[in-house]
């Protein structure tokens, strides 16, 4: 088994804190503290996103993003986020107030979850990662799907049709995607042998072969191209990007779950849909791209740069690829991505027993 060189972010700040033996109460404080620590990654990518994601689009389609506020317009991430929280919270007749309340806060708060599993690098000697369970990637993918719940409470408390047929795709997108996306990710736990993060991450360090004096890793996105390919595609379906939008498309479903929402709880849910994008990313990294590994660079460093990499992906997805309908986005999960997924499981089976023998 895989032993972790450094020791993990909540250790490092309870012996920072509190000594060599910190009790109980003591590891509970270094525990938060070091939670907190690690969710500011995520949420300032997705603070950075607001900004992040004009830019990209208008790049992509030939328009002007947002240039006058502050330097390269990089101050509409504060505008937005005032304009957005000052706005009246206005609250519909007849609907499910507990489950209309619960639901936005489920959807970042599943994501913010995910990341406390997720390898983020080292920066002196200080890993970045709150817990290195046995089942970590068993967890990530397990609390990550807590926010379909959330999309579905609020379809359904919102008292809108438009908002519950939402909700009900959010619920026939996840069933459709998410077996594949799992199945995917344990062709690698048949070559790891662990669902362990740090595992993971350990197995991609060795090079795989040297071609013109350049080494390759053996990331498995190089060990097995065609789990990853498949990877990256469910992942799109996971985190409603394009074409598998279709839980939020504006021209059938005017906002889809998230229409009866204003103020504090519309950037609850729009916030927990950026920090998801994020925490795919992490995961696709962390499995098939080495995690925080890269030359030259700290880990941390290539951590982002791989997550903001995939980031980019979903955002030419968005703006190039048409949505599918409702009815092609389940027959492409269901006929598609799941026989190829169990195919793939299959054949890595059988190339990892050839390989033991």
């Amino acid at each position: 088994m895989h032993v972790p060189l450094t020791t993990l972010l909540p250790e490092t700040i309870a012996r920072v804190l509190f000594g060599g033996a910190p009790s109980l109460p003591e590891q509970i404080v270094s525990a938060l503290v070091a939670a907190v620590i690690v969710a500011l990654v995520p949420l300032n990518c997705a603070a950075v996103v607001i900004w992040a994601k004009r830019k990209v689009t208008a790049a992509f389609t030939d328009r002007i993003a947002p240039n006058r506020t502050g330097p390269f317009g990089l101050l509409v991430i504060v505008t937005d986020v005032f304009r957005l929280l000052s706005k009246e919270l206005i609250v519909p007749d007849g609907v499910d107030r507990p489950a209309y309340d619960i639901g936005p806060i489920l959807v970042p708060f599943s994501a913010l979850l995910g990341f406390a599993v997720i390898p983020m690098g080292s920066i002196f000697g200080i890993e970045l990662q709150l817990a290195d369970p046995e089942t970590g990637l068993a967890y990530a993918f397990a609390v990550a799907s807590i926010a379909t719940l959330g999309l579905t409470m609020c379809g359904y408390a919102s008292n809108n049709k438009f908002s519950l047929i939402g909700g009900l795709r959010a619920i026939a997108a996840n069933l459709a995607y998410e077996i594949p996306l799992v199945v995917t990710a344990a062709s690698v736990v048949l070559f790891t042998g662990s669902l362990q993060m740090s595992e993971i991450v350990a197995t991609q360090t060795n090079p795989l072969l040297t071609v013109m004096g350049v080494t390759i890793p053996s990331w498995y996105a190089f060990v097995n191209p065609f789990a990853f390919v498949l990877f990256l595609i469910a992942n799109l379906a996971e985190v409603g990007r394009n074409p598998f939008d279709a839980p939020e498309a504006p021209t059938e479903l005017v906002a889809g779950y998230q229409t009866e929402y204003s103020s504090v709880y519309w950037v609850l849910i729009y916030m927990g849909e950026f920090i998801h994008l994020f925490l795919g990313g992490a995961i696709l990294a962390t499995v098939f791209l080495g995690g925080p590994a890269g030359p030259v660079l700290p880990g941390f460093v290539w951590f982002l740069v791989k997550i903001w990499a995939v980031f980019l992906f979903t955002q030419w997805a968005r703006s190039a690829v048409p949505r599918l309908r409702i009815d092609q986005l389940i027959e492409v999960g269901w006929k598609g991505l799941l026989v190829l997924s169990f195919v793939n499981l299959l054949l890595t089976a059988v190339i990892v027993g050839m390989l033991a023998t």
